[in-house]
């Protein structure tokens, strides 16, 4: 059966090279269909006639696409998710509490930028101590290379990246490996280049726009029902564990049960049925626990949401940087705040906004529901060079941003190569076909950040090709030298994490924080764990609780052997820019 939603068509044919074109039968609500069995590989498009098809002649590709072998433009082909033969019968799931997530962009995770490629990577990731591999999008949008977030038809996977077969593959590798699969999706815009919805139907409000393009239209039933049914595909189909969801303050809904809300519902009873745990991860810049709280507490009922006030405080905390949005987070009780509090910006002031911003979390809601980090793709992509922490901090300050990160009492998530320190910037990089787009995304990229008092040379041409390939990870370099040293501690943190109970609690009043700004310490403690902070450029004592028991260190010199009691004194001295982790 043939079926597509069009209610701005007149009528809509099915085309077919080499079969003829069919006629499909209006059925009522913007629905046709034809009676018409599709093979493996069948490429088809939909020819609509109506006042909004410019070209009545050209077909279009299928909104729910499930393969683009020649691009978003061309005609769509006919893949049966069903004839994969899945190895993870035994997979019973992976909980987000407690684990520890690793976000990677297909395409410069590693030099060839495939699936099948990522997957002679996971390996790696499981001696790291990842649970959840978080992949940036991966539909398919116009052009070779691109973040992801310009993708137009949502049901697909991008060819370059090796299709919806390759896909398949790359999760039952992940969950033959123990690791859990996370995808981020994007519904509250399409890309520039490639959208045909809105010759098919209303699935856009054309006169009200978010940062990125015309807003998705929420009020009609039909998209929903697409944005749903999209989110059971990534989950039923491709036996994906989670889904991060792009942007959700960008969902302008008035509708009387918001889309989060109904998503949450569906993916519940998926996950019950299917006998495993799914998550709904939100990235969201509302500081807004309703996200997360309960159904029945007047919430939507996701799982979790990101918390970028913490990457915030600690990317102050570390690189001392306090322009535009980190302002507020220039004195270091802010991250004290953070890390015990979950939002910085809880109903306060916020400069960068000027107003008031965010509501306090209900310390009740267990603290593994904030996903938290120390970078991220959009806090590297989005600087005006690319750069990461490990392009402007040195060795000692980069192992204090793992401690930060990893033991926090939040769910941490790295970004690909942080573990190491990667040498590789990750900037923003298209490959937009159409000379005009391509110039004013380059334009714009470069005349943004020139507003900011950036010079224009250090600001990269995303069109550029060279800037997608400076992007991509040399994994050679993992082994060497200082890039071996700071992987090592993260090993060695996960693994920590991983013991001790009290760094898993998540419990919000297992946590307190005592800091020190002038001398530019703090201790945030959890449970019976003190985790020691020296953020100054010379040695600092710092308080810790009576018969402490040095646990591990970034630098231990002068602190004495790990497991012996610190001193008679309640007190440690810490070497600049060094930490410690005790145990009361």
């Amino acid at each position: 059966m043939i079926e597509v939603w069009a209610p701005r068509a007149s009528s809509v044919r099915l085309h077919r090279p080499g079969h003829g074109d069919a006629e499909l039968t209006a059925r009522g609500d913007g629905w046709f269909c034809a009676d018409i069995a599709l093979t493996e590989g069948d490429e088809y498009g939909f020819l609509l006639a109506g006042a909004d098809t410019p070209r009545p002649d050209a077909p279009r590709p299928d909104p729910r696409s499930r393969r683009q072998p020649r691009g978003v433009h061309q005609l769509s082909a006919w893949f049966d998710h069903s004839t994969h033969e899945w190895g993870d019968e035994s997979w019973s799931g992976r909980q987000l509490a407690g684990a520890v997530i690793y976000e990677m962009h297909i395409g410069t995770f590693t030099p060839a930028g495939t699936l099948d490629a990522a997957i002679e990577r996971l390996d790696h990731l499981v001696e790291l101590g990842i649970h959840l591999v978080e992949v940036l999008p991966v539909n398919a949008f116009n052009g070779a290379h691109n973040w992801g977030y310009d993708g137009v038809l949502w049901y697909t996977v991008h060819e370059a990246y090796g299709g919806p077969a390759a896909y398949q593959r790359f999760v039952d590798a992940c969950h033959a490996r123990g690791l859990g699969v996370i995808q981020d999706v994007v519904y509250n815009h399409l890309g520039p280049s490639g959208n045909y919805l809105p010759e098919y139907g209303p699935y856009l409000r054309d006169a009200q726009r978010n940062t990125w393009g015309s807003s998705v239209d929420l009020d009609e039933e039909e998209v929903r029902r697409y944005i749903i049914e999209n989110a059971m595909m990534w989950l039923r189909d491709y036996h994906v564990d989670g889904l991060r969801l792009d942007a959700v303050h960008a969902l302008v809904d008035t509708s009387e049960r918001h889309i989060l809300q109904a998503l949450a519902e569906a993916v519940d009873a998926l996950s019950a049925h299917v006998g495993r745990p799914l998550s709904l991860i939100a990235e969201s810049d509302l500081n807004d626990p309703k996200l997360i709280m309960p159904r029945e507490a007047h919430g939507y009922g996701l799982t979790a949401q990101w918390s970028d006030d913490y990457h915030h405080a600690v990317h102050v905390a570390v690189t001392g940087e306090t322009a535009g949005y980190y302002a507020d987070f220039a004195p270091l009780s802010a991250l004290a705040k953070t890390a015990t509090k979950g939002f910085f910006h809880d109903g306060t002031w916020s400069s960068f906004r000027e107003r008031p911003h965010g509501h306090p979390i209900d310390h009740h809601v267990p603290t593994w529901r904030l996903v938290t980090f120390g970078q991220d793709h959009d806090q590297i992509g989005n600087r005006a060079a690319g750069d990461r922490l490990s392009q402007t901090l040195d060795e000692r300050s980069l192992q204090v941003a793992a401690v930060l990160t990893l033991l926090s009492p939040f769910t941490p998530m790295l970004f690909m190569g942080e573990e190491w320190g990667a040498s590789t910037p990750w900037q923003f990089f298209t490959s937009h076909p159409e000379p005009e787009l391509g110039r004013a995304t380059a334009e714009g990229r470069i005349e943004e950040f020139a507003r900011m008092g950036w010079d224009r040379a250090v600001v990269p041409d995303p069109q550029d090709p060279e800037t997608f390939l400076r992007s991509k990870l040399r994994w050679e370099e993992a082994g060497e030298g200082a890039h071996a040293r700071l992987l090592a501690v993260y090993r060695e943190l996960l693994g920590l994490r991983r013991s001790e109970p009290d760094l898993s609690d998540p419990s919000f009043a297992a946590v307190s924080a005592e800091v020190a700004d002038d001398e530019r310490w703090i201790r945030l403690s959890r449970g019976s764990i003190d985790i020691a902070v020296n953020l100054a450029e010379e040695p600092r004592e710092l308080p810790v609780r009576a018969g402490a028991r040095l646990v591990w260190a970034t630098d231990a010199a002068g602190l004495g052997a790990l497991g012996a009691t610190i001193g008679e004194d309640p007190v440690v001295t810490l070497a600049a820019r060094s930490a410690a982790v005790l145990r009361a």
